[in-house]
C-alpha cells in the first residue's frame, strides 16, 4: 500500500484506488524536471543525513568508503539524468544485474561505521 502513495505523486492520473473502479489518481512528478530533480536530490540528501547522523566511522575506510559511495550515487544520477537514454536492451540489462556490488559497497561499509550510541564502546579512530 505504502507504494502506491509514492506512486501517486510521481505517475500521471492512471492509477486506480480499488481494483476494477474507473477513477484513476497522480499528481503527474515526472513532467516537471525541476520538481523530480528537488523531491529526488531533497530524499537523497535527507537519507544521507540519516545515516552521517546515525553512525561514525571507525576508520579512515568508514570515511572515505561513505562518501565514495555518496560521490558514485551522484556521478551515477547525474548521468541518468543528463545523459541519453541506454543503447538498447543489454545495456540496461546489463547495469541492473552490477547493482548488487552496490550492495556489497555498503555491507562494506557497515563493517567500519558503527551507531553513534555505541561510539563510545567500540574503538574508534580519528579519520
Amino acid at each position: 500500500m505504502s507504494h502506491w502513495f509514492l506512486d501517486l505523486v510521481v505517475h500521471r492520473p492512471d492509477l486506480p484506488l480499488l481494483p476494477g473502479s474507473s477513477a484513476r489518481y497522480g499528481w503527474d512528478l515526472w513532467d516537471s524536471w525541476p520538481a523530480t530533480l528537488a523531491v529526488e536530490l531533497g530524499l537523497f540528501a535527507a537519507g544521507i543525513a540519516v545515516y552521517t547522523s546515525s553512525t561514525v566511522a571507525r576508520d579512515r575506510t568508514g570515511t572515505w568508503a561513505w562518501w565514495g559511495l555518496v560521490a558514485f550515487l551522484l556521478v551515477l544520477y547525474a548521468m541518468s539524468a543528463l545523459g541519453p537514454p541506454p543503447p538498447g536492451v543489454g545495456a540496461v540489462a546489463g547495469v541492473t544485474e552490477s547493482m548488487w556490488l552496490l550492495v556489497l559497497w555498503g555491507w562494506w561499509i557497515d563493517l567500519h561505521r558503527v551507531p553513534r550510541s555505541d561510539a563510545g564502546r567500540v574503538r574508534v579512530q580519528a579519520p
